[in-house]
């Protein structure tokens, strides 16, 4: 039976992707920004329910506007996560997600900035972009842990992506993302860690019964003038607490 579930779920997702590209292909051109706000979150939250999950939100995002979201990353699900709650949110992401069949597609047309982790001349374009996209008025997410954990314990913060709101004077929201099933406090299916594929991992999410995840929004916390590496661990030490505490 899980088997088959899983079958299905699959199924209604590459429909749900296909629909996602057909939106931003035909329709994300004519739209203004709340309009295509407001479809990434429903097709964000519809994602979450065809893979089964759940999902609790606790805490106030900011309004939309600019701020640097920093959160923990586990999952590849976590895009959706945050979207399904804070949907003007343009990610940082990793170059070789963009070249990732059809996920790429949908990930470059929602206004994701990619960057080359292993460059750092690369890294500095991003932090300018980033900057810039503060600047303007966007919300930018990134995951300064620079790959996916396991879940309890966060990897050590990067504080290099932190300095363009430092820069811009820009106030950082931190968020904490805890995936859950049951019997287990930290998913293990849906972790994307070590040499897991992504079709092992698609596969994992399939087929998880109860599979849910945790949004906290904590509160934003000022920038000016601070030191990017001693901000990381601050940002770092309050998501691990709430974590602590989830």
């Amino acid at each position: 039976m899980r088997h088959l579930l899983a079958v299905y779920r699959l199924l209604r997702f590459s429909l749900h992707v296909l629909w996602g590209l057909a939106l931003i292909k035909l329709r994300f051109g004519s739209l203004d920004a709340a309009a295509r706000q407001a479809h990434i979150k429903r097709w964000s939250a519809k994602m979450l329910r065809i893979f089964g999950v759940s999902l609790e939100v606790s805490g106030l995002a900011a309004r939309p506007g600019a701020k640097l979201l920093v959160a923990n990353h586990i999952s590849w699900l976590d895009i959706a996560a945050v979207h399904a709650v804070i949907p003007e949110a343009r990610f940082v992401s990793k170059a070789d997600v963009k070249h990732w069949p059809v996920v790429g597609l949908l990930v470059a047309g929602v206004g994701t900035l990619f960057i080359e982790r292993a460059s750092k001349r690369d890294a500095l374009r991003v932090v300018h972009q980033t900057a810039e996209a503060l600047k303007t008025g966007d919300t930018v997410a990134v995951f300064p842990e620079g790959t996916t954990s396991a879940g309890p314990e966060l990897l050590p913060f990067h504080g290099n992506l932190l300095q363009a709101a430092i820069s811009t004077e820009t106030p950082i929201q931190p968020l904490l993302l805890r995936w859950f099933e049951p019997g287990e406090r930290f998913s293990s299916s849906a972790r994307f860690i070590g040499d897991t594929t992504l079709a092992q991992s698609l596969w994992s999410v399939l087929t998880a019964k109860g599979l849910g995840v945790k949004v906290e929004v904590l509160p934003a916390m000022a920038t000016a003038h601070a030191d990017r590496r001693l901000l990381a661990e601050h940002v770092r030490d309050e998501i691990q607490q709430a974590l602590n505490r989830s």
